[in-house]
């Protein structure tokens, strides 16, 4: 298995999304679809990434995992567990809603899943902006209140990004992403969604889309004021390291040293800048855009003729 893993993109239509990742990633959409996520590598029932290339070509994940746990995710790896990252690049045309993934401690209770995601801003048109965190001394029932008389844009905490930024989203923070933002998503396998907040906006039906407002503010940390997002200059930079994964980014240029990958864990590779050869049993050529799966016992080493730069995601099992 010391070869990259590489999958079919599953494209999702989104109200807020567009083509932009026909031109930004090079890829060929859907024609006469409203594209805003790319599922780059995912493990859920409603939808399974498939192998693309190599001996494996056309398996699911799933099925890879069955009948390769050690290999890929490990020693002591449950067979049955889904594989814990989900993988999206967002192609956000409009503003996404205003909205919460419940933590842990209540989400059983909801009947949804913990969702900690961390956004990579891989490019961004001129004035978008985040929506991350309250503003400082916002109480519950300040937002309750100016939810109800459509004054809630003074409660969230908004402010400016450029590419190559990143912020760490976890369960419970109020969050939502301007139009013009291109994002890499690494977050928990999860599919939990509370909006609280739409805009006024319709779904792809022409029907208001559904809101959550009492699950929301059950799920949203009160205490959550004014995060920031980071820059990510350096040749190595840690951009998350929570439970449910670490999320580093290296930068590599002409002579640099090349970049060793041991065996021991599974690890999700993302180039956001150029291009890189990764070179295990053979050698591959991966550019801007692209996410693989490099498995557990393989071992591989990352080099770039030229100003390059990828992430890293690991600790996830």
């Amino acid at each position: 298995m010391n070869f990259p893993i590489s999958f079919t993109p599953l494209y999702q239509e989104r109200v807020w999304g567009g083509r932009n990742l026909a031109s930004a990633l090079s890829r060929q959409l859907p024609d006469g679809k409203t594209i805003g996520e790319s599922w780059e590598i995912v493990d859920r029932p409603e939808a399974q990434s498939i192998i693309r290339g190599g001996e494996h070509d056309g398996a699911t994940l799933r099925g890879l995992i069955e009948k390769h746990t050690t290999a890929i995710m490990g020693e002591g790896y449950d067979p049955n567990r889904p594989f814990p990252i989900l993988v999206k690049w967002l192609d956000c045309q409009e503003r996404l809603s205003l909205q919460v993934h419940p933590p842990e401690s209540v989400a059983e209770e909801l009947q949804g899943e913990p969702k900690t995601e961390n956004w990579y801003i891989a490019d961004r048109k001129e004035g978008a902006n985040l929506i991350v965190g309250l503003k400082n001394g916002v109480t519950r029932e300040e937002f309750e209140r100016r939810l109800g008389d459509g004054t809630l844009e003074s409660c969230f905490h908004r402010f400016p990004v450029e590419p190559g930024d990143s912020i760490l989203v976890e369960s419970g923070r109020l969050h939502a992403i301007d139009a013009g933002n291109l994002i890499l998503e690494i977050q928990q396998n999860s599919d939990t969604t509370y909006r609280v907040y739409d805009w006024g906006r319709v779904g792809l039906d022409g029907k208001p889309r559904e809101l959550h407002v009492s699950e929301s503010l059950r799920c949203i940390d009160w205490n959550d004021f004014e995060p920031a997002a980071m820059t990510t200059i350096g040749d190595t930079v840690t951009l998350a390291d929570c439970r449910e994964f670490r999320l580093t980014k290296h930068a590599l240029s002409a002579g640099s040293e090349p970049f060793e990958i041991e065996p021991g864990e599974p690890r999700i590779l993302s180039v956001v800048e150029g291009e890189i050869m990764l070179k295990g049993h053979e050698e591959s050529h991966f550019s801007y855009g692209d996410n693989v799966l490099l498995a557990a016992c393989s071992r591989f080493t990352v080099e770039s003729s030229a100003r390059s730069a990828f992430l890293i995601t690991d600790r996830f099992v």
